[in-house]
């Protein structure tokens, strides 16, 4: 079935989130209890498109399944975390109206695929009752940072049929060269370069000079040792992709960790109807 409505006066919010150690999932902390914060400030979407770090396929794919299986791609945790479950609803028809709507781009739909941590983590905390339907959509990894934005570009009129994109990565993502200080891996804590390389993709980001964040290698050493792989910010590229012209941006979670990862995350508002606030007494 095909979703033709459009509530023209709803613009649905956008998400990047900076995900981060899949024990965010099961244990409070500060960057948790920011994406719950922002959770409270969306009005309930009818479907969440997720863009994870964490699905890499031959060309763009979506899933379409009707209950998706909750995938725990990481190994070194807590039995504890491995049985958590997400048990989301998935929404073929919305897989269906994505392949639809997007075009320039072919898209597969996927029937093997389910939740990975990537998007699991976060909508657990953000929507814990798992009520609100889910897909996914995958980053074709043959593909250039300049054609996954333009891939994001595509979502647009998803936004005005009630669908939340959520992109999950992190903007700087040097597994690689972390470093814990501590038993804390959300201890504040980043190095030079990463602090250098986010302030850098900050400002690009609030410039809106979204050609330089594609082109991001040639940005300097900093730049190139905070993405040594594309998948942790390809989807930073399909959030701004989906951002209006006159569309404010905020941040949230701001901070690095480990050294050399950062769990900054941002919210394009959107725009829809309010409900009125009672009047003070």
């Amino acid at each position: 079935m095909r979703r033709e409505q459009t509530e023209p006066d709803v613009l649905m919010p956008v998400l990047f989130v900076g995900h981060g150690s899949p024990m965010n999932g099961i244990e409070d902390s500060a960057f948790v209890r920011g994406w719950q914060e922002a959770a409270k400030r969306l009005p309930r979407p009818k479907a969440i498109l997720c863009v994870s770090a964490h699905w890499e396929t031959d060309g763009t794919q979506v899933t379409a399944v009707e209950q998706p299986r909750t995938i725990h791609d990481f190994g070194g945790f807590p039995r504890e975390l491995y049985e958590i479950a997400y048990p989301a609803p998935g929404d073929p028809a919305l897989a269906q109206e994505v392949v639809r709507r997007m075009t320039h781009t072919k898209v597969s739909l996927d029937r093997r695929w389910g939740l990975d941590h990537g998007c699991w983590v976060v909508l657990r905390r953000m929507f814990p009752a798992a009520d609100i339907p889910v897909v996914q959509l995958s980053l074709d990894h043959a593909q250039p940072a300049a054609r996954h934005y333009e891939v994001g570009a595509e979502l647009a009129s998803l936004r005005r049929a009630g669908v939340l994109v959520v992109a999950s990565g992190n903007i700087v993502h040097n597994l690689g060269m972390a470093k814990v200080r501590g038993e804390d891996f959300n201890e504040p804590y980043g190095f030079d370069w990463a602090i250098e390389a986010s302030q850098l993709f900050k400002k690009l980001i609030s410039q809106r000079r979204h050609d330089a964040l594609c082109d991001y290698e040639s940005l300097g050493r900093a730049a190139r040792l905070a993405v040594p792989t594309p998948e942790h910010f390809l989807p930073v590229l399909y959030a701004l992709a989906l951002r209006e012209p006159d569309e404010p941006l905020e941040w949230f979670n701001d901070v690095p960790v480990a050294g050399s990862l950062t769990m900054t995350s941002f919210i394009l508002p959107g725009a829809w109807p309010r409900r009125p606030q009672p009047s003070p007494m």
